[in-house]
């Protein structure tokens, strides 16, 4: 399968968010990180929501971490879910046990990851949300390393195999 780097997405509903995090959260395999960028309210915790239905993992038990600063969760594969964006220091972020879970045997989803680079892996899928209009959202999808092409390239092909999908590719 070839790699993708960039994939871009319109969202039209809050459904629509987590349709497409659905989608990717059915692809995700043991290892894999995604970092989430945006601002407040963009979406990022509706995404989440998404990816926990796609691991088999039921949305409602899904929260943002924003206050609590890690959760996780049990499905086809544990979901870490992280927020950083109270997080000011790599101490604070040493404290949280971030770091002991990344093992190689579940899947680690981290909203505000911009704040601490140093912590992300080699490899792994940036999601940049923006917020356009009050319902709409763009999703930019990069990978940073193969495995990550590769669940762009997977995810791409789903949309495609949906035949009429429920958002829309971005040029």
């Amino acid at each position: 399968m070839e790699t993708m780097k960039d994939l871009r997405l319109t969202s039209q509903s809050v459904d629509q968010t987590r349709a497409i995090g659905g989608l990717l959260g059915a692809l995700l395999q043991p290892g894999d990180f995604i970092g989430l960028q945006g601002d407040l309210g963009a979406g990022k915790t509706q995404f989440v929501k998404g990816l926990a239905r796609g691991l088999a993992i039921a949305e409602e038990d899904v929260s943002s971490p924003t206050f609590a600063i890690l959760q996780s969760y049990s499905g086809r594969l544990t979901l870490h879910h992280a927020d950083f964006y109270r997080l000011v220091t790599d101490d604070e972020l040493y404290a949280t046990g971030f770091f002991d879970l990344q093992t190689g045997s579940s899947v680690s989803v981290v909203e505000w990851a911009d704040k601490f680079p140093r912590a992300l892996p080699d490899d792994w899928l940036r999601v940049s949300i923006v917020s356009p209009e009050p319902h709409r959202r763009e999703l930019l999808l990069s990978a940073i390393g193969l495995k990550a092409g590769e669940r762009i390239a997977a995810l791409q092909q789903a949309l495609f195999a949906m035949g009429t999908a429920p958002f829309s590719l971005s040029p």
